[in-house]
């Protein structure tokens, strides 16, 4: 069965916001990447390098939090308001690519689900209710 986290996007301080938090949850980053971590056929202007790509810090036995910079290079600029996104971890290809089908039917792709440099099956889309997704499934189980 899919896990079901939310995933925040800021504008240009995630990293602040994901040191207060891990202040008041507890813990340590699970992951912490940055764009200019991304191979080299993904060009990053440097002004974008040291923005957080993906950081991740479990809250609580089921919940993970996630999070990352906004960047014009990789999508819309962050508004707050839909800078939030239900992220689903799928447990097979199958799952993946079915809610990705299913969830994203009638409305808009953002990355269509695909392999990804990190080792996931991934992909983003606005469902036809204006909710923002993200479906993964993780092929290193």
């Amino acid at each position: 069965m899919a896990t079901v986290n939310p995933y925040i996007t800021y504008e240009g301080n995630c990293e602040e916001a994901f040191n207060f938090y891990k202040t008041i949850f507890g813990g340590e980053f699970e992951n912490l990447s940055r764009f200019k971590e991304m191979p080299s056929e993904h060009p990053i202007p440097d002004s974008e390098a040291d923005k957080i790509m993906h950081v991740s810090l479990q809250i609580s036995k089921e919940t993970v939090l996630m999070g990352s910079d906004s960047s014009p290079a990789f999508g819309p600029p962050c508004i707050v308001g839909n800078n939030i996104s239900v992220s689903i971890n799928a447990d097979t290809e199958d799952e993946a690519k079915r809610l990705f089908e299913g969830l994203s039917e009638g409305g808009q792709v953002n990355m269509p689900l695909e392999k990804t440099f990190w080792g996931s099956l991934f992909g983003m889309f606005t469902d036809k209710y204006g909710i923002n997704w993200m479906v993964s499934y993780n092929y290193e189980q």
